[in-house]
């Protein structure tokens, strides 16, 4: 066996067959689960339910997403999300970017002092019921759309890694020398910073995106409206409510079917509320790529 022109040795032949192989497991077990919840949402309930279905869809069908569509509140949660996950991000990459920038300077007074008091805050909180109350009573914002998007604001783990990241590679004496020219403190941001560190904003802006559009736990405890619930609220519903007074009204028969049905459309709700992530991540992964190198490089 040969790598990059030269001869393996027989070691380095077996470690990689090894890899190989070990990876190729991993990436069965991880994918064997996602092909069959998107492969179940096209198939017949009946051939889901009497375990006809092993991987590839059978009996294809689109009866379950015209169900999951005719359904006005998960599509109105559905929107809801989408707006949320939007708003949500562009707060937290301004304020994670305004916190991270002053800390990354080495001439801000008592920075160090204040980096560990923001570090604290990642180990003791106030807790549930206080943030409750604070939110609830104090701020007011019960059924509002901020519950959910300010108390979140900034993630102090994001922004300790954008502030290593304008550590380590943006060039403090390029800020010196655009400060020497005449540049404001904001002006070195928006000018110099800002477009050097492309690959970790849209990192960070992901890292958020996804937190927000999963996130369904501050929506259950601030958000009592159906009109104002994000989609991770509908998909609880589906996936955890078992609607046993509406099969206790059935026949058996019917009963049978519909609750078939509630299976297969389970399945179809995760793959439609898992859509949007699948369509940012592939415009955001090269930054990862990115990111990775840049590491490599400087050691």
């Amino acid at each position: 066996m040969k790598k990059h022109g030269k001869r393996m040795s027989r070691f380095d032949a077996t470690v990689e067959v090894v890899n190989v192989v070990f990876l190729s497991i991993i990436a069965i077990i991880i994918l064997y689960p996602l092909i069959y919840v998107f492969s179940a949402s096209f198939s017949d309930a009946m051939s889901v339910t009497s375990g006809k279905m092993y991987l590839w869809p059978v009996d294809v069908t689109l009866e379950n997403y015209a169900e999951v569509f005719k359904n006005k509140n998960i599509v109105l949660g559905f929107r809801n999300s989408i707006i949320i996950m939007v708003a949500g991000t562009a707060l937290n990459l301004v304020m994670t970017v305004l916190a991270a920038y002053p800390m990354s300077r080495k001439d801000l007074w008592g920075g160090s002092v204040l980096m560990k008091l923001i570090t604290f805050t990642m180990f003791f909180s106030g807790g549930l019921i206080p943030s409750y109350l604070l939110v609830t009573k104090t701020l007011g914002l019960m059924n509002n759309w901020l519950a959910l998007i300010l108390p979140g604001a900034i993630s102090v783990y994001n922004m300790i890694i954008m502030r290593t990241y304008f550590v380590s590679s943006v060039p403090f004496e390029l800020q010196e020398a655009a400060e020497i020219d005449g540049c404001s403190m904001f002006g070195i941001l928006l000018r110099i910073v800002l477009p050097l560190s492309g690959p970790v904003v849209a990192v960070i802006g992901l890292y958020y995106a996804v937190g927000h559009w999963n996130s369904y736990f501050n929506a259950l405890l601030y958000i009592n409206e159906e009109a104002l619930q994000p989609l991770q609220l509908y998909l609880r519903k589906v996936l955890t409510l078992n609607n046993s007074q509406q099969l206790m009204q059935m026949g058996a028969d019917e009963a049978a079917r519909q609750a078939m049905r509630a299976e297969t459309i389970k399945y179809s709700v995760i793959v439609v509320s898992s859509i949007p992530m699948l369509i940012i991540y592939p415009f955001v992964q090269k930054f990862f790529v990115k990111g990775v190198m840049i590491g490599a490089i400087k050691g």
